[in-house]
């Protein structure tokens, strides 16, 4: 028996050259791309000092269950740039505020991050029931931080993660 060989082509040591050079280039290209990615985006950063933040959480946690036991409860709405925010006692009974200011924070990343100071909606200045502002985040998922200045020792801390539907809270 004669093998035909004048219509194949042998598989050379340059073809396999080439073939672990485009391997590798393949390889080494999506890393680099996925590198740059991940510097420019969200960098994990969380607290400056993880051993001042344990000893502080206690504290935040007493401070919580206190703030619990109120049984307040903040109304949060978002519509059209506008941004609203009222707090209510456990009675259903609106909670005067002096002073309203929130952090819209994206999981992922913090290039967007925004911190908002709402005012009052009413005609005094120094105590309101709703305090209201201009804000217009991009749809998708965010974390609000709520500090409300109800008078008490430390601010009603309200935090959600809230989903934003053409330009309006869902």
């Amino acid at each position: 028996m004669i093998a035909n060989t004048e219509g194949g082509r042998e598989f050379t040591g340059k073809h396999m050259l080439l073939t672990v050079l485009g391997f590798f280039g393949v390889v080494i290209g999506v890393n680099a791309t996925m590198a740059t990615l991940a510097s420019t985006s969200w960098t994990g950063f969380v607290v400056e000092n993880t051993y001042v933040a344990s000893q502080q959480f206690n504290e935040k946690a007493r401070v919580g269950r206190a703030q619990a036991a109120l049984g307040w409860h903040g109304r949060l709405t978002i519509a059209s740039g506008e941004v609203r925010y009222s707090l209510a006692d456990a009675k259903g009974r609106l909670v005067p505020l002096h002073g309203v200011r929130i952090l819209f924070r994206h999981p992922a990343y913090d290039a967007q991050d925004k911190a908002v100071t709402l005012v009052p909606s009413g005609s005094n200045p120094d105590i309101a029931w709703e305090f209201g502002g201009h804000h217009t985040p991009k749809d998708g998922v965010w974390i609000v931080e709520i500090d409300a200045d109800a008078g008490l020792a430390w601010p009603f801390r309200d935090v959600r993660r809230i989903m934003i539907s053409k330009g309006s809270l869902r």
